[in-house]
């Protein structure tokens, strides 16, 4: 059963995202040759990458505290936005004629930060040898990845959505406030839960007190 998500085709194309997105991101739409595993996996030795930046990147270019430094919330944080980005765009492109499925964005997304990957290592190593003038360096490198993952992203939201750029755009822009409406509700949600918690909590408390 697991072995049909890591067949030859598909970490094929997976290897092709660099080289040849539309191809890729075409394949994994109308020919099924995308793996959300390995999408996932992706995301995760992300997540292990962004961690060790901020742990062993040089004292020059990093602010944070390796101490203080909390890998598993890292972890939930990247996970929580890749799937708030997933579900923001397959809700939105649903009402605006959109091909893609949920788990072709999600394995798009997956995908995508795979130059992020590749440039966080040779920009760790980097920022462990740079003077206190040298910093731009290091920003360089993990900018250029930046701007890589978002244009595969944009790539790729186009093809498997069948969109035209201008409407890319535009469904990108909506994606981003579907997910702050997501968090604000569920924020929302989570308060009157406690609220409904403390009111029985006071209920509790005042019956057991007259008893």
């Amino acid at each position: 059963m697991i072995k049909q998500y890591f067949t030859q085709d598909r970490l094929y194309y997976f290897k092709k995202t660099l080289s040849s997105p539309s191809d890729c991101f075409y394949e994994i739409r109308y020919r099924e040759q995308g793996s959300v595993p390995l999408a996932l996996i992706t995301v995760f030795i992300f997540s292990v990458c962004y961690t060790m930046d901020k742990i062993f990147a040089g004292f020059i270019v990093n602010t944070v505290d390796p101490r203080d430094v909390n890998g598993l919330f890292d972890f939930a944080a990247i996970f929580l936005i890749v799937f708030l980005f997933s579900i923001g765009n397959w809700s939105i492109t649903c009402l605006m004629g959109g091909e893609g499925r949920f788990k072709d964005i999600l394995t798009v997304t997956g995908y995508s930060l795979i130059p992020l990957i590749i440039t966080f290592i040779p920009a760790i190593i980097i920022s462990n040898g740079l003077a206190a003038n040298e910093d731009v360096f290091y920003f360089i490198i993990l900018g250029f990845g930046l701007v890589w993952t978002a244009v595969l992203i944009l790539i790729g939201i186009m093809t498997v959505h069948n969109y035209t750029l201008v409407k890319t755009f535009a469904t990108l822009f909506l994606t981003f406030l579907a997910m702050f409406l997501i968090i604000f509700l569920a924020l929302l949600l989570f308060d009157l839960l406690n609220q409904v918690i403390i009111f029985f909590e006071n209920i509790y408390i005042e019956l057991v007190a007259r008893g």
